[in-house]
C-alpha cells in the first residue's frame, strides 16, 4: 500500500500541487468487483484546498488516472455502518449518496479518522458521523503494522501541522547538492553508516568554524557601538538648531497666515461682484420689456393686420417676461416685484382692452349677418303672394350663408386668444360664452329659415304664415364691453302640410287601401324629394365641420388633451356651456378640450337635430317611403362622418337623427305587415293577384334601387324577410277566406307572382323564399288541375275507382270483370257515355271555369290549361292501361284517342 501511495504521490498529486494523507482501496457495493482508490488529499499552496479524489487503473491497466474529485465541504455525512462490529462498508453523502465496501476495516477506520480530522481542523462546517466509533474519532487507531503500513499511519496520526506536514518532497536543487556530496564520498551508497560519520565530522568543523569567527567579530562590534554614541551627539545638536529656526519661522507665517486670508477675501470680492453682475444680466435681459412693446399692449391698433401683429409680438414679449423661471431669492428683490407688478398691470390691462374689441367684433358680424339674413328672406314676405310661387320667381337656392368671411376676419385673433387663454382664463371663457351666445341665435336663425325653404320645396304650399314684413330686427343696446346684442328677431313659422286643389293626396303607407296606393304616387316627386334632403344634408355637414375647425383654431382647443388653468362646468344647454358657477366662483372640470368642442358645438347648432327630425316627420308623411331614401342618405352621411372623427358633434347629432330615420323605417314596415292582416277581399268578385302582393313588388323594386351600394344593406335585408313572411302567411289566409275563387288559383297566382318578382329582382337574402314560392306555386297548380279534370268524365272516375278499389281488396286483375257490378258490359256502357262529342263539350266548359277563375294580370290560363292536357292524357293512359290488365281480350276500348284529345283541347284554345 504504501508503494501506492508514493506511485500516486508522484504520478497523479505532485503535478497538481496536492499532497496525500489517506487511502483506501474500494469498490463499489452491490456491484461487480472493480477497485479503485478513495484518496484524502490538501493542496499544497494557500488557502488549503481539502479534497476526497477517486483514483482507478486505465483500461490497459499500465498507470492510474484521476476519475473524480468532491471537495470535502461538499461531504454531509459519513456512515460506517456499525460502531460496534467491523464492517467494510461505509457511506459518503455528497450531491447523493455513494456506498463503498473497503478492502478491509482497519483501512475504513484509517480513513474515516483522517477525514474526521481533515474536518476538524480546515473545516468551519462539521460533517455528521453517523455508526462511527468515538474512540476512533478521539484517538489514532490501533492498527498492526501489517495491516496498516507506518508511513501511512504517521501521515494521518496527531492534529498539529507538524505531524501532517512531516512529509516533504525533496526540490531539485535539494537533490543536485545530495548527489555532488554522494559523488565525493565513495563510501556514500556501500557503507550508509561510514558516509553518515563522515557527514557528522564535516559538520563538527563547520560549528567550530562558526564559534571562531563570531568570536573574531568582537572587536568590529565594539567600535561600531562607539560610532553609534557619536552619531547620536550629532543628532542633539541638529535638533537644537532646528528648534531655533522653528522659532525664526513662527513669526514669518503669522504674516504669511494674514496675506493669504487677506488675498482670500479680495478673491471672495470679485467672485461676488462677478455673481451679482451676472444676475443683473439675467434680470435685466429676461424681465425688461421693450418700450414699443409696451406702447403696442397700451395703444396698439387691434383693428388693423399691422397693429394685430404688434401686439402679438409684445403679448408673447410680456408672457416670457412674467413666466421667467426666478432664482431663488429673486422674488425678494423690490425691483423685482415692482417689475412683476407692472407686467401684472400691463397683461390686466391688455386683457380688457383685448376682450372688449373681440365683442365688439362678434357684435358687428352678428349684426352684419342678420341683415344679410333679413335681406335674402325678405321676398318671402310679399303679402298676397304664395310663397311657392315666390320661390319659383326668385329661383331661391336651397344654401346656407357662408361664415368663411367671419371665420377669417376672426383667425387673425387666434395667438391673442391663445395668449389670453394661459394669462387670463376668465376672460377667455367670458369671450367663448358671448361667442356662443351671439352663434347659437344667428344659427337658429339662419337654420330655420333654411329648412322652411327646404320645406315649402318639398310640399310648395305652407301654412297662412304672419306677413313677413312683420319680421324685423331690432339692434337696439350694444352694453358694455360685453357686446350683447339686445332686440328680438321673429323667425319663420312651422310648416303644416295641406292638401292642394290640384294635387292628389298621397298614401302615408304601403298598404293604405283607403287612399291611392304608393304606386300612383309620381316618381318626380320622390326624386325631388330625395335631391332636397341630400342638398340640406350636404349644406348642413360643410357648416359644421367649418364652424368646428374654426372653434378648434380660434379657441386652440385642439392641441392639449386637457384644459389648462381655471376648470369649467358642462352646463346644460339653456344655461350655458362655460358660464362659471354663480356662489363659489369654482367650476366643474370638463374631461377634454374634444369633449368642450363638441359642447360649443351643441349649444351653437341646438336647433338642427329637432330641425332634421321636423323634416324627416314631413317626408315620412308626405310618402311612407321617402324613409327609404332618407335612411340611405343618412347612413352615408353618418359613415363619412365617423370616418373624420367619431366623436364629433356632427356625427353624434347625424347618428342621434339616423336613429329616428331607422325607427321611421321599422315603422313603415311593421305598418305593412299590419294592413296585410287587416285586408279585406270582396266575396262577390275574383281575388286575383292580392294588392300587397302587387305593392311588395313595387316596395322591392324601388328599394333595390335606392339601396344599391348603400351602406345599411343589412337593414333592407331584415325588412325584406319580415315583409315576405307576412306576404306568404297573409296569402295564405286570403286563398282559405275565399268564396268566389277556389283556394289553389289563389295560392297559385300570387306565389307565381312574388317567384317572378324575385327572380326578376335577385335578392340574395330572400332565395329561400324564392324557392319555397316556386314550389307553393307549382303544388298548387297541380293540384287545382287535379281536381279540375274530375269534372268532365265523372262517372268513367267512378267506375274505374270502384275497379282499383276491387284489386285493393285482393280481387286478381283479370278476375275484376266477373264482378257483377264490373263487367264487360257496364264498362262499355260507361264508356259510351262519353264519346268524343261530350268529351270536348266537358273540356270547353272547363275551359270556360278556369278561365273565370283565373285573373287575366298573371296571364296564366294557357300554363293551366296545357298542365290539364297533360294530366288528362296521364288520365286516359291509365283508363286504357287498367282496361287492358282486367279486361283482356275483350276488346273493348275508348271512344276517342289521345290525338282526339289534342285536337280538343287545341281547337278549344283557339276558340276562345
Amino acid at each position: 500500500m504504501t508503494a501506492i501511495k508514493h506511485a500516486l504521490q508522484r504520478d497523479i498529486f505532485t503535478p497538481n500541487d496536492e499532497r496525500l494523507l489517506s487511502i483506501v482501496n474500494v469498490c463499489k457495493a452491490g456491484k461487480k468487483k472493480k477497485n479503485c482508490f478513495l484518496c484524502a488529499t490538501v493542496t499544497t499552496e494557500r488557502p488549503v484546498q481539502v479534497k476526497v479524489v477517486k483514483v482507478k487503473k486505465s483500461d490497459k491497466g499500465d498507470f492510474y488516472k484521476r476519475q473524480i474529485a468532491w471537495a470535502l465541504r461538499d461531504l454531509a455525512v459519513v456512515d460506517a455502518k456499525d460502531a460496534i462490529k467491523e464492517n467494510p462498508e461505509f457511506d459518503l453523502h455528497f450531491e447523493k449518496i455513494y456506498k463503498w465496501v473497503a478492502s478491509s476495516t482497519a483501512e475504513k477506520n484509517a480513513f474515516i479518522s483522517c477525514i474526521w480530522k481533515l474536518n476538524q481542523r480546515y473545516l468551519r462546517k462539521k460533517i455528521d458521523f453517523v455508526n462511527v466509533s468515538s474512540q476512533l474519532l478521539e484517538e489514532l487507531p490501533k492498527v498492526t503494522e501489517e495491516s496498516v503500513p507506518s508511513g501511512e499511519n504517521q501521515s494521518v496520526t496527531g492534529g498539529d501541522e507538524e505531524v501532517v506536514d512531516e512529509y516533504q518532497e525533496l526540490n531539485a536543487r535539494e537533490e543536485q547538492d545530495i548527489e555532488i556530496m554522494m559523488e565525493g564520498c565513495e563510501c556514500a551508497i556501500s557503507n550508509a553508516e561510514a558516509f553518515a560519520e563522515k557527514l557528522s565530522r564535516e559538520l563538527q568543523v563547520l560549528d567550530g568554524a562558526n564559534i571562531q569567527s563570531i568570536m573574531a567579530s568582537e572587536k568590529q562590534v565594539n567600535i561600531l557601538m562607539k560610532l553609534l554614541d557619536e552619531a547620536l551627539k550629532e543628532v542633539d545638536q541638529i535638533e537644537l538648531k532646528l528648534s531655533s529656526y522653528e522659532e525664526m519661522l513662527q513669526s514669518v507665517k503669522e504674516q504669511m497666515n494674514q496675506i493669504s486670508e487677506s488675498n482670500h477675501l479680495i478673491h471672495l470680492s470679485n467672485t461676488n461682484n462677478v455673481k451679482l453682475l451676472s444676475e443683473i444680466e439675467f434680470l435685466v435681459n429676461h424681465m425688461d420689456l421693450a418700450k414699443g412693446h409696451i406702447k403696442a399692449l397700451q395703444e396698439g391698433d387691434l383693428a388693423s393686420s399691422r397693429g394685430i401683429e404688434a401686439c402679438t409680438n409684445a403679448a408673447d414679449a410680456l408672457l416670457q417676461c412674467m413666466n421667467v423661471a426666478l432664482r431663488p431669492g429673486h422674488d425678494m428683490l423690490l425691483a423685482v416685484q415692482q417689475q412683476q407688478q407692472r407686467f401684472s398691470d400691463l397683461r390686466e390691462h391688455f386683457a380688457r382692452r383685448l376682450a372688449s374689441h373681440l365683442n365688439n367684433v362678434f357684435v358687428q358680424q352678428f349684426t352684419q349677418a342678420l341683415l344679410q339674413l333679413y335681406n335674402r328672406s325678405s321676398f318671402l314676405s310679399v303679402p298676397g303672394h304664395d310663397q311657392s310661387s315666390t320661390l319659383a320667381q326668385h329661383s331661391v337656392e336651397l344654401t346656407l350663408p357662408n361664415h368663411h368671411p367671419f371665420h377669417r376676419d376672426l383667425l387673425r385673433y387666434a395667438k391673442l386668444m391663445e395668449w389670453l387663454k394661459s394669462t387670463d382664463y376668465g376672460k377667455y371663457e367670458g369671450l367663448t360664452k358671448n361667442y356662443m351666445d351671439y352663434l347659437s341665435r344667428l344659427y337658429e336663425r339662419e337654420i330655420k329659415d333654411f329648412f322652411e325653404v327646404a320645406k315649402i320645396k318639398m310640399t310648395g304650399t305652407t301654412k297662412e304664415s304672419k306677413k313677413f314684413g312683420q319680421r324685423r330686427l331690432s339692434l337696439v343696446g350694444l352694453h358694455g364691453s360685453s357686446g350683447k346684442l339686445t332686440g328680438s328677431t321673429s323667425s319663420l313659422n312651422k310648416l303644416s302640410v295641406q292638401s292642394s286643389g290640384n294635387r292628389r293626396s298621397q298614401s302615408s303607407s304601403l298598404l293604405d287601401m283607403g287612399n291611392m296606393s304608393a304606386s300612383d304616387l309620381d316618381v318626380a316627386d320622390r326624386t325631388k324629394f330625395d335631391k332636397i334632403f341630400e342638398q340640406v344634408l350636404s349644406e348642413l355637414e360643410p357648416l359644421c365641420l367649418a364652424e368646428q375647425d374654426f372653434i378648434s383654431k380660434f379657441f386652440k382647443l385642439q392641441q392639449h388633451p386637457s384644459m389648462p388653468g381655471t376648470v369649467t362646468e358642462a352646463d346644460d344647454l339653456d344655461g350655458g356651456l362655460l358660464s362659471r358657477q354663480h356662489n363659489s366662483g369654482t367650476a366643474l372640470p370638463v374631461s377634454s378640450e374634444k369633449d368642450m368642442i363638441r359642447q360649443m358645438m351643441t349649444k351653437i347648432f341646438r336647433c338642427i337635430e329637432p330641425e332634421l327630425n321636423n323634416l324627416i316627420a314631413l317626408g315620412d308623411k308626405i310618402d311612407s317611403f321617402n324613409s327609404l331614401y332618407m335612411l340611405v342618405k343618412m347612413s352615408h352621411h353618418v359613415w363619412t362622418a365617423q370616418n373624420v372623427d367619431p366623436a364629433s358633434f356632427l356625427s353624434t347629432t347625424l347618428g342621434n337623427v339616423l336613429v329616428t330615420v331607422k325607427r321611421n323605417f321599422d315603422k313603415c314596415i311593421s305598418n305593412q305587415i299590419r294592413q296585410m292582416e287587416e285586408v279585406k277581399i270582396s266575396k262577390k268578385s275574383k281575388v286575383g293577384i292580392l294588392p300587397f302582393v302587387a305593392e311588395f313588388e313595387e316596395f322591392a323594386g324601388l328599394a333595390e334601387s335606392i339601396f344599391k351600394n348603400a351602406e345599411r344593406r343589412g337593414d333592407l335585408d331584415k325588412a325584406y324577410t319580415k315583409l315576405i313572411r307576412g306576404v306568404f302567411v297573409n296569402v295564405e289566409k286570403v286563398a282559405n277566406e275565399s268564396q268566389k275563387t277556389p283556394r289553389d288559383v289563389v295560392m297559385m297566382e300570387n306565389f307565381h307572382h312574388i317567384f317572378a318578382t324575385l327572380s326578376r329582382l335577385k335578392i340574395s337574402c330572400l332565395e329561400a323564399e324564392k324557392k319555397e314560392a316556386k314550389q307553393k306555386y307549382t303544388d298548387h297548380l297541380q293540384s287545382y288541375v287535379i281536381y279540375s279534370l274530375g269534372q268532365p268524365l265523372e262517372k268513367l272516375n267512378h267506375f274505374f275507382e270502384g275497379v282499383e278499389a276491387r284489386v285493393a281488396q285482393g280481387i286478381r286483375e283479370e278476375e275484376v270483370s266477373y264482378q257483377l257490378a264490373f263487367n264487360k258490359q257496364e264498362l262499355r256502357k260507361v264508356i259510351k257515355e262519353y264519346p268524343g262529342k261530350e268529351v270536348k263539350k266537358g273540356l270547353d266548359n272547363l275551359y270556360k271555369k278556369v278561365d273565370k277563375h283565373l285573373c287575366e294580370e298573371e296571364n296564366l290560363l294557357q300554363v293551366v290549361w296545357h298542365s290539364m292536357q297533360d294530366e288528362f292524357i296521364r288520365q286516359y293512359k291509365h283508363f286504357e292501361g287498367l282496361i287492358a290488365r282486367c279486361y283482356p281480350g275483350s276488346g273493348v276500348t275508348m271512344e276517342f284517342t289521345i290525338q282526339d284529345i289534342l285536337d280538343y283541347c287545341s281547337s278549344i284554345a283557339q276558340s276562345h
